[in-house]
């Protein structure tokens, strides 16, 4: 059976000593997509654009330092409790998707107490936001041929020439359509229901939808702790709050009144 060979450069570009890769591109690409959709909603709601500004900077320094944190905290301590300076070393890999996202929550409450707004009306429209996010961050890592998942006899397993010659599981890719998918359900509940007026409830489908296929995606993973695992992966252990979270919110918006945007 043919295997599809994914073997692209990481370099998009290579110009007088600058080098441009595959996976800087689509990363800004990724926060240019979450500033936009942010930008759409704050027009259609008659918001104020000029704080928008401030919140991308909040949110890319909470998105990059959280991701840091938590990768050296869950997947590799020992390493990083040794070397503490390697902490600072991005460049080097090394971001979770799950401390990312905590981070984006906090650097979220921190702009919140600058405009007023009341904190879970935001999180609704960051959840939109995110959901397109995280599918330009996955196909970075698609591009980067990092994040693979074990191998696979299916017929859509991917040859990852960079690493091995063994066909796998895409599980960039299946995510990074997960988060598509879910983009594309959120946009259709805050244009066509009432969710977006019971606070906590797009942010809840947003928790629950994400969590849940992390969580089964993460059984075809390869491994990426310097540990050995039991029961579950980090991965899967860190969805759980996340997913539990997302349940309470979503139970506590369907049954509470749409409440009107105020600021607070």
């Amino acid at each position: 059976m043919d295997h599809f060979v994914w073997n692209a450069d990481p370099v998009l570009v290579s110009f007088m000593g600058l080098t441009v890769h595959w996976y800087g591109v689509l990363f800004a690409t990724a926060i240019a997509a979450g500033f936009q959709v942010m930008k759409k909603i704050y027009q259609a709601e008659g918001l104020d654009l000029e704080s928008l500004d401030n919140f991308l900077v909040y949110c890319v320094i909470g998105i990059i330092v959280g991701a840091r944190l938590a990768h050296c905290v869950f997947y590799d301590p020992s390493y990083y409790f040794a070397h503490p300076l390697k902490i600072l070393a991005i460049w080097e890999g090394g971001l979770a998707s799950h401390g990312g996202g905590l981070g984006a929550i906090l650097a979220l409450y921190y702009y919140k107490r600058k405009i007023g707004l009341p904190f879970l009306f935001l999180l609704d429209r960051l959840a939109i936001a995110t959901a397109i996010f995280g599918f330009f961050v996955r196909m970075a890592n698609f591009a980067n041929s990092e994040i693979l998942g074990e191998p696979t006899t299916k017929p859509w397993g991917i040859i990852f020439e960079r690493i091995d010659l063994l066909p796998r599981h895409p599980a960039q890719l299946y995510e990074a359509f997960a988060y598509l998918l879910i983009f594309i359900l959120l946009v259709g509940l805050y244009r066509k229901t009432k969710l977006k007026l019971q606070h906590g409830g797009l942010f809840g489908v947003f928790l629950v939808l994400v969590f849940s296929a992390r969580f089964a995606i993460e059984s075809v993973k390869v491994s990426q702790t310097a540990y050995s695992e039991t029961l579950m992966t980090a991965g899967q252990w860190l969805s759980v709050p996340f997913l539990i979270v997302g349940v309470v919110l979503l139970g506590r918006a369907m049954m509470a009144k749409s409440e009107p945007v105020t600021k607070k």
